[in-house]
């Protein structure tokens, strides 16, 4: 599994980093800053010298994301990081802003009765659609960051009725494919895991035009190589 006790920790010579991120494109400034060989489009990779990091791709979505972390959940990590990009519901954000989504709910999983929608603590079933973050860290950049609630869905939102009912139902500032997931797969596997998403659109009827995906992961992998330089020391 991915927890590192303390006592293990006192015999390790560096920290060991995985960054989990759903596509290579999101992560490939960070991959090429610290060397880590990506030879096919999902899979673990890790450095062959320098710091000790792994980067875990994916693949889009919740179902594989919790996958690839069942199917690698037997090696060990300090830090567990989700990064990627993200659309922002709530518009106070500024596009290419670097957020740590501290909670994340997976908004789709309830019931309908008609026209209304029940969300999943009120069908009075066992377990939970709601997950946040476990943080044992002091970081000054990780700090520095606004906190934000996530929603984790299969369907980006596109459509002006649907993001209105989605707004109503949570008060979510942002929404991905797979914060949620990320966060169950952890549970109780690591000491810190959290999750950084930056800005790359708003969530509004769908618009690429206006989307910054080269801003929103620059800023980011500049943020994340920062974060980790700051966390070896």
């Amino acid at each position: 599994m991915f927890s590192v006790s303390h006592y293990d920790s006192l015999f390790l010579k560096v920290p060991k980093f995985l960054i989990v991120g759903a596509t290579k494109f999101e992560i490939q400034p960070l991959l090429t800053y610290f060397k880590i060989p990506v030879h096919s489009p999902e899979g673990l990779f890790s450095t062959e010298s320098g710091p000790d990091i792994s980067a875990l791709i994916t693949g889009v979505g919740m179902v594989n994301t919790a996958f690839a972390l069942g199917r690698y959940s037997h090696n060990l990590f300090d830090y567990i990081i989700n990064a990627g990009v993200c659309g922002a519901i709530n518009k106070d954000l500024k596009i290419g802003e670097i957020v740590n989504v501290t909670n994340d709910t997976l908004s789709e999983m309830g019931a309908e009765d008609d026209s209304e929608f029940i969300k999943y603590p009120d069908l009075n079933l066992p377990g939970t659609n709601y997950y946040e973050n476990q943080v044992q860290i002091i970081s000054s950049a990780l700090n520095g960051l606004r906190k934000v609630s996530g929603i984790t869905v299969n369907t980006v939102h596109g459509n002006e009725q649907s993001i209105a009912k989605v707004r109503r139902l949570y008060e979510a500032d942002v929404e991905t494919m797979e914060g949620a997931a990320f966060f169950r797969g952890c549970s109780r596997l690591s000491e810190n895991y959290f999750q950084l998403r930056a800005v790359s659109n708003y969530v509004e009827k769908r618009d690429k035009s206006k989307w910054q995906m080269p801003l929103a992961i620059e800023n980011l992998n500049s943020f994340l190589i920062s974060l980790i330089e700051e966390l070896e020391k």
